[in-house]
C-alpha cells in the first residue's frame, strides 16, 4: 500500500464566511486581464487590497527606518542574450532600473494566492505558457520567504501574518506514509489552494481548502527539515519590521514554536550536535550527497534556535526548553567553527593528518584521510579567505563550497567574525567562479563523471553545471546581500545585483542558470519564477536601506563567544586533559 492515509484536503475556514466562496478561475491574484503575453512589460496588475499600505492602517506606523524607501534613481542596464552577448535591440538597451523593479512588481503580485479573499502565500512560479506546472502552482515554505521579506519591506504586512498562521494550522496535521507518522512539529513542504464540492450539497455549491504535503507526494518522499527553520525565521523577521510583537506571544504561535524546538532538539543516538537529515531535506531536495549533516541545515537550525529564543514567553513549562537550546547553540557554534572551517592554513593540517588515533587528545578527532582531499581543491583554495566545509561525518569531509549555509552562517553569526569575513573575501576572489554571467553558484564545483553517476544516482535534472549540481541562482542574491551589508561589505552584494540586472528580465526571470559560468538558462528551468523575482527585489531593497537588515541577522551573545573562547582553549590538544569547569555548564 502506498500513502497510508491519502485523507481529502484538510478543511481549514479562518477567514471564511458561513457561505461557501465561489469557485476561482486562478488561484493568482489580478492575473485576470493582466495575462503574460512573453516577457513584455505591462502595467502592474492589481493585487488584493490587503496588500497595499494605504488600505492598511498598520502599514507605517512603527519604526521611521522600516518606511518603504523612495523610488531608486533610473539607471542603464545593457540587455543581453542567451549566450550574454550584448543585445543591441533598442528596448532591451536602455532599460531603467526602477522600470525593472517595476516589472518584477508586477510579477510577484501576480503570483500572490488568495484563501477565502485573503492572500496567504506566492506560488512557486507563474509562467502561463508552461502547460505541466507539476508542484511550481503551490506555494512552498522556503520559496515563500524571499516574497515575504519583499512584502515586509514594503510595509505589506498581511500576507505574511496570514501565511504564518494558516501555515501553523497545517503544522497541527496528521502526517502519515506508509502507516508511519513524523514528528508533530513537522512544517509542510508547500501547500495549494483547492476548490471542492461542498459536502452535503446538492446544489454545486464549492469551498476552498488548503491541502498541505509534508513529503508525502515529494519526488523521494523526504520530509522538509527546513521548512520549520525558515518558518521560525521569517515569524521573528515579521514582528521586527511590523512591530506587532504581541503576535508572537499568542498561545497557537508559542505552541508552533516549541513543536518545532522540541522535534529539533530531541535526544538520539548522534554524538554531534548538528541536525542528523536525509538527502534532499532542504533547498537541495534531491540526492546531491548532503545526507548526514549539512552546512545549510545547520546554519538555518542556529539561526532559527536564535530566533526561538528571542519570542519565546517565560514561563514554568518553558524553562527546561530554554535551557536545551541554549546548550544545543554553545555546542552547535563551537563544532561548525572549530571542525567546519577550511582555509589554507588547516587544508594544510588535514594533508598532514595523522589517521587512526585513539585516544582523548587526537588531532584528528573524525579520522579524516588525507587522501581525500580533491585535486581541484589545492589549487582552488585561495591564500586569502576560506569557508566552512559542506558537510562532516567519521572519516569524511565535503569540500564543496555551498552558498547558502555559508551565507547564512554570517548571517546568523554561526561563523566568528574573522570567518565571515573570510567567506566574503573568497567570493570575491573567486568571482568568475561564483558569479561569473549570473549569481549565484549553489555549490562549487559540480559533481562529474562517475562521482555524479554514484552520488546522484545518474540524475537527468542534476547533470554537471546544473540545477542542483553547482547551478546558478539568482534567488541567493537575497541571502548574499545580507551577508554582505552586515559585514559592512555591501559593493560586493551592488557588484552581484548589477551583474543579474543586464540579463535576468530579458531572460525572463528563470528558476537557474546552467554551465560554469551561468551563461546558459537552465535546461529545465521554469520562468517568471517568483523566488528568483523576489530575492532580486529583497536585494534591491536591501541595498537601498541597508539597516532594514536587521530584521534577519543574529547578533552572537557576548556570553556564548567567551564560553566558546575557554571551550576552544580546553581543546587544544596541546594542553593537558583536567576536570576544570566553566563557570556556566554547557552539554557539548
Amino acid at each position: 500500500m502506498g500513502i497510508a492515509q491519502a485523507a481529502a484536503p484538510l478543511r481549514l475556514h479562518l477567514g471564511c464566511s458561513g457561505a461557501a466562496p465561489p469557485r476561482l478561475t486562478s488561484l493568482r491574484v489580478g492575473v485576470g486581464s493582466h495575462a503574460r503575453k512573453g516577457g513584455r512589460r505591462r502595467n502592474p496588475p492589481r493585487a488584493a487590497s490587503s496588500l497595499h499600505p494605504s488600505s492598511n492602517p498598520r502599514a507605517h506606523d512603527h519604526d521611521p527606518a522600516l518606511k518603504p524607501p523612495a523610488p531608486a534613481p533610473a539607471g542603464d542596464i545593457a540587455g543581453r542574450d542567451l549566450n550574454g552577448a550584448a543585445d543591441h535591440a533598442p528596448q532591451q538597451r536602455r532599460r531603467a532600473a526602477s522600470d525593472l523593479e517595476e516589472e518584477a512588481w508586477a510579477l510577484l503580485r501576480e503570483s500572490v494566492v488568495s484563501y477565502c479573499g485573503s492572500p496567504v502565500g506566492t506560488i512557486a512560479a507563474c509562467d502561463p505558457n508552461d502547460s505541466s506546472p507539476l508542484n511550481y502552482d503551490q506555494v512552498f515554505i522556503r520559496d515563500f520567504v524571499p516574497s515575504g521579506i519583499a512584502f515586509l519591506l514594503k510595509g505589506e504586512y498581511d500576507i505574511v501574518r496570514n501565511f504564518i498562521l494558516h501555515t501553523l494550522q497545517l503544522q497541527s496535521w496528521e502526517k502519515t506514509m506508509d502507516c508511519h507518522s513524523p514528528g508533530q512539529g513537522l512544517m509542510p513542504a508547500s501547500f495549494k489552494v483547492r476548490v471542492v464540492p461542498l459536502e452535503g450539497d446538492e446544489e454545486g455549491a464549492t469551498e476552498e481548502v488548503l491541502d498541505p504535503d509534508f513529503g508525502e507526494a515529494a519526488i523521494g518522499r523526504v520530509a522538509p527539515v527546513d521548512s520549520g527553520l525558515w518558518w521560525i525565521i521569517l515569524l521573528r523577521a515579521y514582528g521586527k519590521c511590523s512591530g506587532d510583537l504581541s503576535f508572537h506571544e499568542r498561545i497557537d504561535v508559542q505552541t508552533g514554536i516549541k513543536l518545532i524546538l522540541k522535534l529539533c532538539l530531541a535526544d538520539g543516538f548522534d554524538m554531534f550536535p548538528t541536525l542528523l537529515v536525509t538527502d534532499g531535506s532542504c533547498m537541495m531536495d534531491r540526492r546531491m550527497g548532503i545526507h548526514g549533516h549539512p552546512l545549510e541545515i545547520q546554519s538555518l537550525f542556529y539561526s532559527a534556535l536564535l530566533c526561538a529564543r528571542e519570542m519565546l514567553t517565560p514561563e514554568d513549562g518553558s524553562a527546561d526548553l530554554i535551557r536545551a537550546l541554549n546548550n544545543r547553540l554553545m555546542a552547535l557554534s563551537f563544532h561548525i567553527r572549530e571542525y567546519y572551517w577550511l582555509d589554507k592554513r588547516k587544508l594544510n593540517e588535514i594533508y598532514r593528518y595523522k589517521t587512526e588515533e585513539y585516544s582523548y587528545d587526537a588531532v584528528n578527532k573524525f579520522n579524516i584521510y588525507p587522501d581525500q582531499i580533491p585535486p581541484w581543491l589545492v589549487e582552488w583554495i585561495p591564500p586569502e579567505g576560506g569557508y566552512l566545509i559542506g558537510n562532516l561525518q567519521p572519516a569524511h569531509m565535503d569540500f564543496r563550497f555551498f552558498s547558502l549555509g555559508n551565507l547564512w552562517s554570517i548571517v546568523s553569526s554561526l561563523a566568528t567574525t574573522r570567518q565571515s569575513h573570510a567567506i566574503l573575501d573568497l567570493v570575491e576572489a573567486k568571482w568568475s567562479d561564483l558569479v561569473a554571467e549570473m549569481p549565484l553558484k549553489i555549490c562549487y564545483p559540480a559533481l562529474e563523471d562517475q562521482e555524479w553517476k554514484y552520488i546522484t544516482g545518474s540524475d537527468p535534472k542534476n547533470t554537471p553545471w546544473s540545477y542542483h549540481n553547482a547551478g546558478s541562482w539568482p534567488t541567493l542574491l537575497w541571502q548574499l546581500t545580507v551577508a554582505c551589508i552586515k559585514m559592512n561589505r555591501p559593493e560586493i552584494a551592488a557588484r552581484a545585483v548589477e551583474v543579474a540586472e543586464r540579463r535576468i528580465s530579458v531572460d525572463k526571470w528563470p528558476e537557474y542558470y546552467d554551465t560554469k559560468r551561468g551563461r546558459f538558462i537552465g535546461k529545465q528551468a521554469r520562468l517568471f519564477q517568483t523566488w528568483s523575482i523576489a530575492g532580486f527585489l529583497v536585494a534591491k531593497l536591501l541595498l537601498e536601506n541597508p539597516e532594514k537588515s536587521r530584521i534577519l541577522c543574529n547578533n552572537e551573545d557576548e556570553e556564548f563567544a567567551n564560553a566558546f573562547n575557554l571551550m576552544a582553549d580546553s581543546c587544544n590538544p596541546n594542553r593537558k586533559r583536567g576536570r576544570k569547569a566553566l563557570k556556566k555548564t554547557y552539554i557539548v
